[in-house]
Formats: C-alpha cells, structure tokens, sequence
C-alpha cells in the first residue's frame, strides 16, 4: 500500500492511480486530477456532538483538518472517545493526524465518525494506533459523507503481545472513499478482529482496503466484510493477510460476502493469504450474489409487500456485523444508522 506519508494533497503526483496495484480499484488520480485548493483556517462553530453523543466520553474533534482540543491521547484504565473528523469547507482539501496509544491493561473505546457537511471536499485522514500490552481496544467507525467527495482513510495500527484490538467500519461511501486499515500483529497471544459493512447506492463508491502482517507465533485474526450495492454504486474489497516466517499456531480467517442489486452495480473482491510459516490455520471465503428469490417470494406471499420485504432481508444479511460489535451501547446506535438507510 501506499503509505500514509506519502500522499500529499498539495501535490497531485503523489496521488495513486491504477496502475499501482493496491490502488487498482480506486484510481485516485483519475477523479482528483489537480491538488485541492486548503480549506479555509478560521474556526467554524461545531453543531451537535454527532450520532455517539449519548455515549459521552472524551471527544477529539477535527474540523477542516485542523484539532478542535488535542489531536493526541494517551489512554489508561477504562475510557471512551469519541473521535469526530468533521469536513465543512466546500471545494477544499485537508488532512488529519491523530495519534492514539492504549497503555498496557487499558480498556478503551473508539467511538470515530466521518461527518461531512460540506460538498466536493477532499480529506486526508491518518491514525496512528497503539494497542500495548494486555490492552483492549475497540474502534467503531461510522462514515456519512456526501455523494460528491473523495475521502480516504488510513489507520496503522500496531497490536502488542497480548493485547486485543476489535474494528468495525460502517459506511455508504463517497463520489471515491478509501477506508484503510494497516495491523502490524505481534502476536504471543495477540488477537485482532477487523469487519466492515458498506451500503452503497446511486453512483458511491467505497474501498475498504486492510493488511494484517502476522509477524509472530500464536496470533489471531477473525474478518467479517459484508455489503450491499445498488444503481451504479461499486464497492471493493480487498483484505490481505500475511503469516511471516516464524509465525506458527497463527489463527487467521477471512470472509467478504456481497448483494448486488442492480444491473450496473459493481463489486471488487481481492482476497489474499500470504504464508510463509508452518503450523497454521488460516481460510479465506469470497460470495457475490442477489437476494434469495425464495424468500423474497415467501415473504410477499404472506403480505408483505416487495420493498419491505427487500429491505428486511436486506437487514438481515447485513446485521451479522453489527451484532459482532461487542459494547451494547455502541451496537445499537450502529444498527439505528443502518436501518434509517435501508
């Protein structure tokens, strides 16, 4: 992948296209072919505390790139933040840098939103996150931009021995969203979970893009991808693991399952499992279809009518990622977003 560092909005050589393999999918270069003019320094007042409010917690708030408080946390014993990366300037470009670190035996909760209120923006955003020793760490991500901007996403993440990291990231996509996820496991115990869901329709596209490196013995990962696109909507997948030499009783297993409902609808799997230790399990699975015809003609059958029955069978497939978010709270503020946008 391309590194974080290494894409620079200020200069559009730096951004990648096709031919670059991990951006295939996602020719970033095609759809932003100029850097974007910055977005504008001035403070802009904040409006609401955005879907996780009721949650509390701390709150690190970005708006146009730039911290609203501290773009640093250093988190110990059990905590909450809610991590609030807000794109209000219109036409404009920006990044974000943001660093979190979870001390050993933490239990810490990331609540993080992309909430865009303006249109044709262009964001940058880059989290560094460490999960220590005995830490547990949870990220929930929830991504609501317009239809008319490019946002990409990138999270490195470096999981310790013994330390547990949980992901999920919901999202209905952009004109060209990438939301990336980079795990440096360490494994000895380390055990790491990373699912996603998008719910794609008009002409979105979203790319959920990840790269677990087992880089020690005795880890594991479990991954979930599921989504639904419609219209013109594409979505891609691309998710690789790594087993390095050295990392046996590695425990690794993938899966991305998708519903194509429209005819011009596209989705994009990529797969991976690269191994080269012995002594491992590892699985990945890979599923595009429709909507079980039986069913839907079941359910019509018995009055309801085709919409509903569309929608709730729908729900159903996609409702085993939420289910996995472990904090209930959190759970159920993710499956209220998801409903309102079926």
């Amino acid at each position: 992948m391309i590194p974080a560092a290494q894409i620079d909005l200020r200069d559009a050589s730096s951004f990648p296209s096709r031919r670059v393999e991990a951006w295939k999918y996602s020719d970033l270069r095609q759809v932003l072919r100029e850097a974007p003019h910055p977005s504008p320094s001035a403070a802009i007042p904040i409006t609401g505390g955005g879907p996780f409010e009721a949650l509390g917690g701390e709150a690190m708030v970005f708006v146009n790139g730039r911290p609203v408080g501290v773009s640093t946390l250093m988190a110990s014993g059990t905590q909450t933040v809610r991590l609030r990366l807000i794109s209000k300037a219109e036409g404009t470009g920006h990044t974000v840098s943001a660093r979190i670190s979870a001390r050993a035996g933490a239990r810490l909760l990331i609540l993080e939103t992309h909430e865009g209120e303006g249109s044709a923006y262009v964001a940058h955003n880059r989290l560094e996150l460490d999960v220590a020793h005995d830490a547990e760490v949870t990220r929930i991500v929830l991504a609501d931009e317009a239809a008319d901007v490019v946002s990409i996403s990138q999270a490195r993440v470096r999981v310790a021995p013994g330390g547990r990291y949980r992901q999920t990231i919901v999202t209905t996509g952009a004109k060209l969203q990438r939301l990336e996820t980079e795990v440096t496991h360490l494994a000895q115990g380390a055990d790491v979970r990373l699912d996603g869901l998008y719910l794609l329709s008009d002409a979105r596209h979203a790319d959920l893009t990840s790269v677990v490196d087992h880089a020690a013995a005795n880890g594991t990962t479990s991954q979930l991808t599921k989504g639904v696109v419609r219209d013109t909507a594409r979505g891609v997948f691309q998710g690789k693991i790594v087993v390095e030499r050295g990392a046996d009783g590695t425990d690794a297993r993938m899966g991305h399952h998708a519903l194509i409902l429209g005819e011009r609808a596209e989705v994009d799997a990529k797969p991976e499992l690269i191994i080269y230790a012995d002594d491992v399990q590892c699985a990945h699975g890979n599923t595009v279809g429709n909507l079980d015809q039986n069913a839907l003609f079941y359910m019509q059958q018995r009055g309801i009518p085709a919409d509903e029955a569309r929608a709730l069978l729908t729900e159903a497939f996609l409702v085993e990622v939420v289910d996995r978010i472990e904090p209930e709270g959190a759970r159920e503020v993710v499956r209220e977003w998801l409903t309102a946008r079926l």
